[in-house]
């Protein structure tokens, strides 16, 4: 299916598709989404970027391999738990802190960079496998 319009319309509809993922994995804490659902979001554009172009423009894209990806998102969610065991805390307690950002008082947390780390393995792993499927399926 690689017909002009969708070979057209593809990059943007990707760039919108990653954009909507970020917003729906930073506002997860609050509001349904979260680092699952956005990373879905965004490994189904990197697929539809694939199917209109091609395999090797989304391995440009990512820029790291995908299981590259998917293992520092792994890293990152599993630091996320051990700083709570520094603080005499079962693994994976939520810790919360403010950190001021030009002058702007900034909420950060161990959950938020847990669902980042989530984010990250979703994207990478499901991207993998979309690629994969896209390659064998032109060989």
């Amino acid at each position: 299916m690689r017909t002009l319009i969708f070979r057209t319309v593809a990059p943007y509809l990707t760039s919108l598709m990653v954009l909507f993922s970020v917003f729906v994995l930073l506002r997860g804490h609050n509001e349904p989404g979260g680092g699952f659902i956005g990373g879905l979001i965004a490994a189904s554009a990197f697929a539809i970027y694939g199917i209109a172009c091609g395999v090797s423009p989304v391995r440009r894209a990512l820029y790291f391999h995908p299981m590259a990806i998917s293992g520092f998102g792994l890293f990152v969610s599993a630091m996320s738990g051990v700083v709570s065991l520094y603080l005499d805390m079962p693994f994976l307690t939520g810790q919360w802190t403010v950190i001021n950002v030009l002058g702007l008082p900034v909420d950060v947390s161990t959950v938020l960079f847990f669902d980042i780390g989530v984010y990250l393995v979703v994207v990478g792993s499901i991207t993998s496998i979309a690629l994969a499927l896209e390659e064998r399926e032109h060989v």
